[in-house]
């Protein structure tokens, strides 16, 4: 059995702008990198990363809690990355870290001690980044309450 292929297009717009075109039923979005090099009119590569890697583990978090027929709605999500240099010199996402944040205190969940011992295994692009770019997560609820 083959596994799913993913596949966008990019088209330069001029200087650093890209347009990214996820295919007909997603809107194009237009990617460019900051000053000084671009002029910051979309996400730059770094900020989508970080937007996947915390969609990614908001799904997961989410769809781990559905499975249990719980509500945490509306989940929040922080993520900041890193970046720095190497030490080859070069600019590098050094690592991450995410916030997510549950819409409903921890109380009002059941079964939430064994989804958040498990959802992080399921998300796909950041078990995938994590191999190169250290991610640390925390987790809390709606009163602030530190799960994770």
């Amino acid at each position: 059995m083959t596994a799913p292929r993913e596949s966008i297009r990019l088209r330069q717009v001029q200087d650093y702008q890209f347009d990214v075109e996820f295919g007909a039923a997603v809107p194009v979005l237009r990617a460019d990198e900051p000053p000084p090099l671009g002029q910051g009119s979309g996400p730059s590569p770094v900020q989508m990363l970080a937007a996947a890697v915390g969609n990614c583990l908001s799904a997961s978090l989410l769809f781990a809690l559905r499975k249990f027929k719980q509500q945490p709605e509306p989940i929040g999500c922080e993520v900041s990355a890193e970046v720095g240099r190497n030490a080859e010199g070069r600019l590098r996402v050094l690592g991450m870290e995410v916030r997510l944040t549950l819409g409903v205190e921890a109380a009002a969940l059941q079964q939430l001690p064994r989804v958040l011992d498990t959802f992080e295994s399921y998300c796909t692009v950041t078990q995938s980044v994590r191999g190169s770019i250290p991610v640390a997560l925390q987790v809390y609820d709606a009163a602030g309450a530190r799960l994770k």
